[in-house]
């Protein structure tokens, strides 16, 4: 591996990155043409899966260098070298990166709002930045937006746009995670019901205030993650042939499962409703399982931290970190940092998920564009 150490590194050559965008983003470039009659309203909820700099702005924290090196070419924020899923999402309906709940310097709601912070879960409840108060920050914003619309505010989002806004959830990884660090197996998959109840409530509360459209997405392979394998792998039983832990990997089938029924359920109780449940797991699977056959390499293994080969991985010193390494190609990574994904892995989902191969029902972004 390629590294640059002590803090410091190069800007690479991008020649790899955009050869795998070329090849498995078909779809992106369809998907940027559609042309919604009026500006599409997203409101994001979730995790570090989506954070597009919400954490930053509460902490007050400055990510640093080599994250946001790929595309751009600065921290961003964001816990990747680039760009997230949600924001190639966001390009394919030719519409801006969300700004974050908590952005407080000229921020623009036109597009809608995320309330996605890093390290958030679904419990406990009442946990800054849980599940229920990231809705709880919305239900404030679907009060007050209309109200200062009417008194000459500008850059947010109007009364009757909020019908007609695509609400995106992605959470639960940190739950599990959380969950594996002191529970047994069965006590885990125990909890789960706790979850989706919470993910149910936030669904009935955004729908009671008006929300018709939601895309759910279940969560990733845990037991993938080069952090868990770092940490918890014990021996070879609990490897599957990929080399992921199979009963973190269980835990979240089981999670998805319910969340499934869940969407299921929801699609019978509410009038009007569309509820698109998408299948990240199986997308973020097949890219490790045969990462070869994508032109990625080492799809177990940190691009950036510490301790090198079999997943560069180190809890006391993480990307940005004195210590930390970072490869030179890091659009051959699937892992940016050990628990979060690099743009070329992001763009590969995103592509997938948008091809609605993954999506039932089979709605695209598309679908969303011309009914907004």
């Amino acid at each position: 591996m390629g590294v640059v150490k002590g803090g410091r590194y190069l800007l690479v050559p991008f020649f790899t990155l955009y050869m795998i965008l070329f090849l498995y983003l078909p779809l992106l470039p369809h998907s940027v043409h559609c042309q919604c009659t009026k500006t599409p309203i997203i409101f994001n909820f979730g995790d570090s899966n989506s954070d597009t700099g919400g954490y930053a702005d509460g902490v007050g924290l400055n990510f640093a260098p080599p994250n946001g090196r790929t595309y751009f070419h600065q921290p961003a924020r964001r816990l990747s070298d680039g760009r997230l899923m949600i924001d190639f999402l966001c390009e394919s309906l030719n519409t801006d990166y969300l700004t974050p709940y908590l952005n407080s310097l000229e921020p623009n709601f036109t597009n809608g709002v995320n309330f996605a912070i890093i390290g958030s879960a679904t419990l406990p409840r009442y946990v800054p930045f849980s599940l229920f108060v990231q809705v709880s920050q919305f239900l404030r914003f679907r009060y007050r937006s209309p109200a200062l619309m009417l008194n000459g505010y500008k850059d947010l989002v109007g009364d009757e746009d909020f019908e007609n806004a695509l609400y995106t959830i992605d959470i639960g990884q940190n739950d599990l995670a959380a969950s594996f660090d002191n529970l047994t197996y069965s006590q885990v998959i125990e909890r789960i019901p706790s979850f989706i109840t919470e993910i149910k409530n936030a669904i009935w509360n955004i729908y009671e205030k008006g929300g018709k459209k939601f895309w759910v997405h279940n969560t990733g392979p845990l037991g993938c993650l080069p952090q868990k394998l770092a940490l918890l792998a014990r021996n070879a039983t609990e490897l599957d042939k990929h080399g992921c832990l199979q009963p973190l990997n269980n835990a979240a089938k089981t999670f998805n499962a319910q969340l499934r029924v869940l969407c299921e359920q929801l699609r019978r109780e509410l009038i009007n409703v569309t509820i698109v449940y998408v299948d990240i797991y199986s997308i973020k699977y097949d890219l490790i399982a045969n990462a070869s056959n994508y032109g990625f390499e080492s799809p177990l293994m940190a691009c950036c931290g510490n301790g090198g080969p079999p997943y560069n991985y180190n809890a006391n010193i993480n990307c940005g970190r004195t210590g930390y390494t970072v490869c030179h190609e890091g659009s051959k990574f699937i892992s940016w940092d050990g628990v979060h994904y690099t743009e070329a892995a992001n763009a590969i989902f995103a592509s997938k998920i948008l091809s609605t191969h993954y999506s039932t029902p089979q709605l695209s972004f598309n679908f969303f564009c011309n009914n907004m």
